[in-house]
């Protein structure tokens, strides 16, 4: 959408300023000798304040901007009852783009039936780690079904897809060894990657000329590599060159990781992913994970690959050993979504020609999508917090419920209200959306708002 001004985005000088109104307004006072400084006739020593960790501040600027433009809390919003393509809270009833639930797997009944089945049979937890005493056969028909679905021999189910990362790279990975992942990476990789204590060097998004020279440069110099990517990227709906980042792996005898938590159910002819996608080979991938919370209508995650791996991982991985098993319920209802999945292929075919509705539709209207291509995620770049936070709010009294994306989970001048498409959205949803979008922004554009504004509120 062309708009006759330039928008305003949020220098580093502009939320400095913003920042020390904050400061200002607060009533504690500071220490002005740090803790650790002071010497021992001082008397006891205070603790710190949890005010002081970092990125305090700018949670408190950002919740003081709200108040100030009389901003509901966009975060936290709580729902009447299951949300899909149209949600409901406080009564009122929104078209929702803030759902994961991809092919409209949540609300299926005979997914829905198979929990309730496993909760009178199994109880609802595990109530201990599988190692111990907590594994049941559902576990094992899980893991069947999802090694199936990525025509791999084995997988090993976690409790949560953030901690799948976490353990699984913490454990494969040793202070010896090199992960290079694209920088669009998902938060849980990066985590994983530092607890591995592996050296760890990041590429430009989807360049593989600079990941080839990272791995000419210095896969020689470690005992292990480790090529890191998501199937498709959760904040942009883009995805990386498979074939291509098999051959640079096979070159540089590194193992590849693949992330398909965003992938699964969006990519390929019949929802497996990446690898259907370009039609390769599975095996050649030495790592495929995967979570049950987007897709499949659950919670938890997957690794998937060969026997040696997952067994590996399932006497040694922290995450897995010393953690309760996936609840039986959940194993049970991410079981049967996954044989809906493959039995309703039609799920799949809409979901993905919905993700190129949606697309096409917003670049039409001149929206800025970024580098999306239509996978499930569509993000409408804005180009600072601020514009997307009033954004957002201002679409929900619309009727349209999107979430902005914000400093610091994308960089300021790439926040962004981002979309999820489903396989349950109508073009007729889709259409409105984008009609809100458009009338939201050109009423935005005619009276923007600048973080140096609010400064002067707050210091007023």
């Amino acid at each position: 959408m062309s708009t006759n001004k330039a928008p305003k985005l949020l220098s580093t000088s502009e939320r400095q300023a913003a920042l020390a109104a904050v400061r200002r307004k607060k009533n504690t006072t500071q220490h002005t000798t740090p803790p650790n400084m002071r010497s021992a006739e001082a008397g006891p020593r205070p603790a710190p304040q949890f005010s002081a960790l970092p990125g305090f501040q700018e949670m408190r600027l950002q919740k003081a901007a709200a108040d100030l433009l009389g901003i509901e809390n966009p975060f936290f919003r709580a729902h009447d009852k299951r949300a899909g393509a149209t949600t409901q809270m406080d009564g009122t009833t929104y078209i929702n783009f803030a759902s994961y639930d991809y092919v409209g797997l949540n609300g299926h009944p005979a997914v829905i039936e198979a929990a309730k089945s496993a909760a009178d049979y199994y109880g609802i937890s595990a109530s201990a780690s599988r190692v111990v005493a907590g594994e049941r056969p559902i576990h094992a028909e899980l893991e069947a079904k999802v090694a199936a679905l990525h025509g791999v021999d084995a997988a090993v189910a976690f409790v949560s897809g953030h901690a799948t990362n976490v353990a699984a790279i913490g454990q494969l990975m040793q202070t010896n060894d090199l992960i290079v992942h694209d920088a669009y990476i998902h938060n849980s990789i990066v985590t994983g990657a530092k607890l591995s204590g592996a050296v760890r060097q990041a590429f430009p998004h989807n360049d593989f000329e600079a990941l080839e020279a990272i791995l000419a440069s210095r896969a020689h110099k470690h005992d292990r590599v480790l090529i890191v990517v998501e199937g498709v990227y959760s904040m942009d709906g883009d995805y990386p060159d498979l074939p291509r980042l098999i051959e640079l792996k096979q070159r540089y005898g590194a193992w590849l990781m693949v992330d398909e938590a965003h992938s699964l159910g969006v990519l390929g002819s019949t929802g497996r992913g990446l690898a259907e996608h370009f039609q390769e080979d599975p095996s050649a991938v030495d790592i495929w994970m995967g979570t049950f919370s987007k897709t499949l209508a659950g919670c938890g995650g997957y690794i998937a690959g060969s026997r040696d791996l997952v067994e590996y991982l399932k006497f040694t991985a922290p995450g897995f050993v010393f953690s309760v098993g996936l609840s039986p319920v959940l194993a049970a209802s991410t079981s049967k979504a996954i044989s809906v999945l493959l039995e309703e292929p039609g799920r799949v075919i809409r979901a993905q020609a919905n993700g190129q509705y949606f697309l096409k539709a917003a670049q039409k209207a001149g929206l800025d999508t970024g580098v999306s291509r239509g996978c499930a995620v569509v993000p409408i770049m804005l180009g600072d917090s601020l514009k997307a936070t009033v954004v957002a709010a201002r679409l929900l009294q619309e009727g349209v419920n999107v979430l902005p994306i914000i400093y610091p989970a994308v960089p300021e001048k790439a926040s962004r209200l981002r979309f999820f498409i489903t396989s349950e959205h109508t073009h007729e949803q889709m259409d409105t959306a984008i009609a809100a979008i458009i009338k939201t922004l050109s009423d935005y554009e005619q009276d923007p708002i600048s973080i140096a504004q609010l400064a002067g509120l707050m210091t007023s």
